[in-house]
């Protein structure tokens, strides 16, 4: 059992600890395996302990990372077979959200959608990849939840905060044109989503998730099962 966080959820220094070391450990700042550098992340924020391990308790409750007693916490480390199996997950799940949501997205979601997409798009094409992976994510969730289907929001939900760091990696210029790809199923995405076409989506959804986890797998191939290289400046943390 994680240890759950015991101070507000909605506190705002909370949730910024929280979302900017998500984000931190997301763009690979810290390999799979290593120690959180707490007082360093600490003196980054300004802020004090207490809402760095407030925020380190809920991110090993999302299998970001893990708890070590009485020693902090470490970025959770991933297998290759696990890397594997979780990505199959949540391409099923993401290929059934992608089916219900087509038969049942209104008019105000997908304008919401084909919003986020442009705004994705100029995204891409600074070669900003910390912006492109936010407002992909938003898109994906939203998708989710146009499904109008709770149970499957939340398992999703438990899935893909533990991926999210690969399938950060998997859009930069160190894995080829998969950045480029991912866009285009973007493109075949939105398109399906307009025709409503459950069946279309849910087989281009799933073959996103599959292609990521394709792209991981034989990045890891070549570099070992220790973790992906870091491939950003390990001393920068988000801004308020």
């Amino acid at each position: 059992m994680h240890e759950k966080p015991t101070i507000d959820a909605s506190s705002s220094v909370f949730s910024h600890v929280l979302s900017s070391v998500r984000e931190y450990i997301v763009q690979g700042h810290i390999r799979g395996g290593e120690r959180v550098p707490e007082r360093q992340l600490c003196e980054m924020l300004g802020v004090s302990r207490t809402p760095m391990r407030e925020a380190l308790k809920a991110l090993a409750s999302e299998g970001l990372v893990e708890l070590l007693p009485n020693r902090g916490a470490r970025v959770r480390q991933l297998g290759r077979t696990e890397i594997r199996e979780l990505f199959e997950i949540l391409a099923g799940i993401e290929s059934l959200a992608g089916r219900l949501a087509a038969e049942r997205m209104g008019e105000k979601q997908l304008s919401t959608v084909e919003t986020l997409h442009l705004q994705m798009y100029q995204a891409y094409l600074k070669r900003d990849l910390g912006g492109y992976f936010r407002i992909n994510q938003q898109i994906h969730g939203l998708i989710v939840e146009a499904s109008d289907n709770a149970l499957l929001g939340a398992v999703y939900r438990s899935y893909t905060q533990r991926l999210a760091p690969f399938r950060y990696a998997a859009n930069t210029d160190v894995y080829g044109e998969r950045w480029g790809d991912a866009m285009r199923e973007h493109e075949e995405m939105l398109d399906l989503l307009r025709r409503g076409d459950g069946p279309g989506l849910a087989d281009v959804m799933y073959r996103h998730l599959i292609h990521k986890s394709d792209t991981v797998l034989a990045r890891m191939d070549e570099v070992g099962e220790g973790g992906l290289e870091p491939i950003a400046d390990r001393t920068a943390i988000g801004a308020p």
